[in-house]
C-alpha cells in the first residue's frame, strides 16, 4: 500500500512533532512538517504532499495567505489544504460548517481521530 504523503505547516513545533508520530504510528503516512512560513511553499514543492494541514496564525506570513499563494501556484493547486485554528472553538467549527474558503477546518486541538477522518474524506 502506498503512504499518503501529508504535510503539516504550523509554527508549533511540539504540536508537529506529535502529530507526525500520531499519523505515521497508523502505518498509512508519511508525514512532514514545516514551522516557518516563508519556507512553506518551499516545502510544498519539495514534499509534494498529498494533503496540507495549515495553520492558520503563523508569524510572518498568515495561513490563509499560505493557501492562497497554494492555490494561484498550477504546480501544487490541487493539493488539499485543510486549516488548523486555535481561533475558534469546536462547538464555533461545528456551528460554521468547518469551512474556509472553500477548505475544511479544525479547531485545535485536534485528535488523530479528526486528523485520519479529514484526510480520508478527500483521499478516500
Amino acid at each position: 500500500m502506498n503512504k499518503k504523503r501529508i504535510l503539516i505547516i504550523d509554527d508549533d513545533e511540539e504540536l508537529d512533532k506529535t502529530l507526525k508520530v500520531a499519523l505515521e504510528e497508523t502505518g498509512g503516512y508519511e508525514v512532514e512538517w514545516e514551522s516557518k512560513s516563508d519556507q512553506a511553499l518551499g516545502m510544498v514543492k519539495r514534499f509534494h504532499p498529498d494533503f496540507i494541514f495549515l495553520d492558520i496564525m503563523m508569524p510572518g506570513m498568515c495561513g490563509t495567505e499560505i493557501g492562497r499563494q497554494i492555490s494561484e501556484d498550477e504546480e501544487i493547486r490541487r493539493i488539499p489544504i485543510a486549516y488548523l485554528t486555535a481561533i475558534v472553538s469546536r462547538a464555533e467549527v461545528d456551528s460554521r460548517s468547518g469551512v474556509i474558503g472553500g477548505h475544511p477546518f479544525l479547531a485545535k486541538p485536534v485528535s488523530l481521530t479528526e486528523l485520519v477522518s479529514c484526510i480520508r474524506q478527500y483521499l478516500g
